[in-house]
């Protein structure tokens, strides 16, 4: 199976699994993990809330998250390759064959931390000491 184009995320259950602070700190690592994919998610919460997107994650709340997460599996199955992330097993079964299924703890514990990029490239000239950067400029000279 090709990499996911399309994650979904049982909210809940992923946070529990995460040991997350509140829903903005897992919805913001999620929006990262997307994006580091290139790929897009829907983090679905049972309950009522505010629907709001986060870059290419869309978080949304429904009255029965595991039916929302069953429909949008077999709404995008077929034109693309979607991943549900659940440890709910009657979710993931519903989801379908052509769905990848992952629990949550496996997710958490595969999950790497966004990397944030220096404000300046590291450059080698920043990692020698100064005799050696005077004795490669004299070098570079010709002298």
């Amino acid at each position: 199976m090709a990499d996911p184009t399309l994650y979904l995320f049982d909210g809940y259950n992923l946070l529990h699994a995460g040991g997350y602070e509140d829903v903005r700190e897992l919805a913001d690592t999620l929006a990262s993990f997307v994006a580091m994919k290139g790929a897009r998610g829907v983090l679905v919460f049972d309950g009522v809330g505010t629907d709001r997107t986060v870059g290419a994650l869309e978080i949304r709340y429904a009255p029965h998250a595991d039916t929302l997460l069953e429909r949008l599996a077999a709404e995008h199955r077929r034109g693309e390759e979607v991943c549900l992330v659940s440890s709910d097993l009657t979710i993931r079964g519903a989801a379908g064959a052509g769905v990848a299924k992952i629990s949550s703890q496996t997710f958490v514990g595969d999950l790497e931390p966004a990397r944030h990029a220096d404000e300046r490239p590291s450059q080698l000239r920043d990692r020698l000491d100064e005799a050696t950067r005077a004795e490669l400029e004299r070098r570079r000279r010709g002298r």
